[in-house]
């Protein structure tokens, strides 16, 4: 099958994780597979998307300012004629907007259901089932749920001695984490809110990531006098190290549609802690926990109290339905239903 996916954002996300990774397993099925980036998703930085891809997945690339890099991708897609197209994201809906006829027109919904992004495609691919009620009945027929997966990446045994060593944190310490973009979003205010009035001995909070909100995040940890307790690690290419490394995951999400770095925490054997965002409420099965009311400091305190006096262990989920071959394959075999439709 000959595929194009649009994934026209700068920097590397959950989103952006779900895209590259699902072209490279299409690849590796034998698919012809091409994805159509932005210019400046290929730099040279770490957290761009370009070096993330396979050598086994073609690469078109898109420049300029939105609109015009929306034009560039039609043109593209018409003269690669592919038999499915699949957006990601905003920009790479409103690419596929203009090119009804041409092949199928498939998006994921990474966020949710937007009228104005979605509703003159062909076909819907949904990630958790809550998402499903916004979709008008005449799109229904054409859509499924279809769960993320997660892509186990193996971490050397030695990773968390030696990550902990470098950051001068002591084998002894219990280590709340998190991973992720910085933004309002992600609650990383209430977290580190949380974490100074839960005041556990003997343990430190480590946030992973980089974003929007990193200089506020910056201004309240030193507010309130949190240097020496809360570490702010940044970007990293590694994140399965830090997984390997914490021995709490803890989202204090206010929104999560369904929240890819869940998965990769239970692949470590983290037990988690999170707030009620819609994805951790269809995750919560699994966590075997309650979760928190969103944007509660004094819940979240008391959740962290409570789990640091259980002495956490590590825990084996059941990942089975989080297989990225086989998720792909039901991607693929969406994907030939549809064309079956549109025929």
């Amino acid at each position: 099958m000959k595929i194009v996916h649009i994934i026209l954002t700068h920097s590397f996300a959950g989103s952006e994780r779900y895209a590259v990774e699902l072209a490279n397993t299409q690849a590796e099925q034998q698919h012809q597979v091409t994805v159509i980036l932005h210019k400046r998703g290929c730099e040279q930085r770490a957290n761009a998307i370009r070096h993330r891809l396979s050598d086994k997945v073609q690469v078109q690339v898109v420049d300029g300012w939105k609109f015009f890099a929306i034009w560039q991708a039609r043109k593209l897609i018409r003269v690669l004629k592919p038999d499915v197209a699949h957006a990601h994201l905003s920009a790479g809906c409103r690419v596929l907007q203009g090119l009804k006829g041409l092949c199928l027109r498939v998006a994921t919904l990474h966020i949710c259901y937007k009228k104005q992004q979605h509703a003159k495609l062909d076909a819907l691919i949904a990630i958790a089932p809550w998402q499903l009620d916004a979709i008008p009945a005449s799109l229904q027929q054409h859509c499924i749920q279809l769960d993320n997966w997660t892509n186990t990446q193996l971490t050397a045994p030695a990773a968390k001695t030696e990550l902990r060593q470098k950051l001068g944190l002591a084998e002894n310490e219990l280590i709340f984490g998190t991973l992720g973009r910085v933004e309002a979003t992600k609650g990383h205010d209430v977290l580190v809110q949380a974490f100074v009035k839960a005041n556990i001995p003997n343990a430190r909070l480590v946030i992973v990531g980089d974003g929007k909100a990193m200089l506020e995040l910056k201004k309240l940890v030193n507010d309130k006098l949190a240097g020496d307790k809360v570490l702010l690690a940044g970007f990293s290419t590694t994140p399965q190290d830090w997984l390997y490394s914490f021995d709490v995951f803890v989202s204090s999400a206010r929104y999560e549609p369904f929240g890819l770095v869940f998965l990769e925490a239970m692949q470590a054997g983290l037990p988690v802690l999170a707030t009620a965002s819609q994805g951790a409420q269809y995750l919560q099965p699994l966590f075997g926990r309650d979760l928190v009311p969103v944007d509660d400091v004094e819940a979240l305190a008391n959740a962290m109290l409570t789990l640091a006096a259980a002495k956490p262990e590590k825990i084996t989920y059941p990942m089975q339905r989080f297989d990225i071959q086989a998720r792909v394959q039901d991607v693929v075999d969406f994907y030939q239903r549809e064309l079956v439709k549109l025929s």
